[in-house]
């Protein structure tokens, strides 16, 4: 089989460029496509070149579709607006798309899921190996451990410029904590504390948010009882982990049947 065809969008950002690092790390896979938004100053110029790999032959463009139909899958660690956007031309285009963006509403989740009818799909609040495990290690926990005896707490912290909140990799982590405990993280989760709250209440997963500096992603999942706390953890050095994973999921993904599949899938957690 043929190296696998990639496109990545939103190319020439931190995130982007690390993505076309990885590809270029990769066997099996190529890159054949970089776009970015009309106006960007990297438009016309050399992805290979932005990435600090050499000419590569790929320019930078701004017409996604032009650009999707010539691949076999899309590497997306966008913004959700643009993402959904992305998902469409995906599933007209009968492609692999990647998605890592995160802060995505219910509505833009079920738009992706829409287009998951036609296009294959790997969506991950997180890629790295190291975080898919931690969750798979937190529902376990949450498991075991319970809510009357245990309260679990997680908290997150990340570089100055993220705008959502908590991360998606906290999102993921409550998740898979409400999952062992069986019950739903809507309704049951705890994002904000101010003024006189009041006690805490039994079975409830709580969030902590720090932001500063380059922090790429540190991740923390407390289950504290009475003489005793549990932390679970996972501390990111390089994003280039989540790009790696990324390009990982691309290669599972090719060939399969549509649908909307998750890092866990790609593992084999």
């Amino acid at each position: 089989m043929s190296d696998m065809g990639l496109v990545v969008v939103g190319a020439a950002g931190r995130m982007g460029l690390a993505l076309v690092r990885a590809v270029h790390e990769a066997e099996g896979a190529r890159i054949v496509g970089a776009v970015e938004r009309k106006g960007s100053p990297a438009l016309g110029k050399d992805i290979g070149e932005l990435a600090g790999l050499g000419p590569s032959g790929v320019a930078v463009g701004d017409d996604p579709l032009a650009a999707f139909a010539t691949a076999d899958g899309v590497l997306d660690f966008t913004a959700p607006a643009a993402s959904v956007e992305f998902a469409g031309y995906a599933a007209q285009a009968r492609i692999v798309h990647v998605l890592g963006t995160t802060g995505l509403s219910a509505e833009d989740n079920a738009r992706i899921e829409a287009a998951a009818r036609h296009a294959t799909i790997v969506k991950s609040g997180n890629m790295s190996l190291g975080v898919n495990l931690l969750a798979l290690l937190v529902e376990q926990a949450a498991r075991a451990l319970e809510a009357k005896d245990f309260d679990i707490e997680v908290l997150e912290m990340h570089h100055r410029h993220k705008v959502d909140a908590p991360s998606g990799t906290a999102l993921l982590l409550g998740e898979a904590a409400a999952a062992g405990r069986g019950i739903s993280l809507s309704g049951n989760d705890v994002r904000v504390r101010d003024g006189h709250t009041g006690p805490r209440q039994t079975g409830s997963i709580g969030f902590a948010t720090l932001r500063g500096g380059s922090v790429p992603g540190d991740h923390s999942v407390i289950l504290a009882g009475n003489g005793e706390t549990i932390t679970l953890a996972h501390h990111a050095q390089d994003r280039a982990i989540f790009a790696r994973g990324a390009v990982k999921a691309a290669l599972w993904a090719r060939g399969r049947k549509p649908g909307l599949y998750s890092m866990r899938d790609v593992l084999g957690f």
